[in-house]
């Protein structure tokens, strides 16, 4: 019986050898990558990358002074706050609460006693 054991063993530790590939070096494991990822970052063309760096440079100056600002969401709900932090895809706004607000989903912002608005 342990013969059987022993033989059993020998030959499932030979199945497990990887066999060499001549394009990678011995000892490798290759690794596939997935065949969809979630999200893409595309390269942004010089026009998209002015209104990007206009927008950073934007929020950047209101966070500084931390000026108080109207945000007006898509379905026409407005939020007053200061805008505390950002991201590529965020805004994370204090005001009577805290509140963090996925950026598709802003309309437009204006600063609060605006005299345009």
């Amino acid at each position: 019986m342990s013969t059987q054991a022993t033989q059993f063993a020998v030959s499932n530790q030979s199945a497990h050898i990887p066999t060499p590939v001549s394009s990678r070096p011995p000892g490798r494991i290759q690794r596939n990558p997935p065949a969809a990822l979630p999200f893409r970052f595309v390269a942004l063309s010089s026009s998209e990358a002015s209104h990007r760096d206009a927008e950073l440079f934007y929020l950047q100056k209101q966070i500084h002074a931390q000026t108080p600002m109207v945000i007006v969401l898509e379905d026409g709900e407005e939020l007053e706050g200061c805008i505390e932090w950002y991201d590529r895809n965020s805004l994370k706004v204090r005001g009577k609460s805290k509140a963090l607000i996925y950026k598709s989903a802003i309309k437009y912002m204006y600063k609060l006693g605006d005299p345009g608005q």
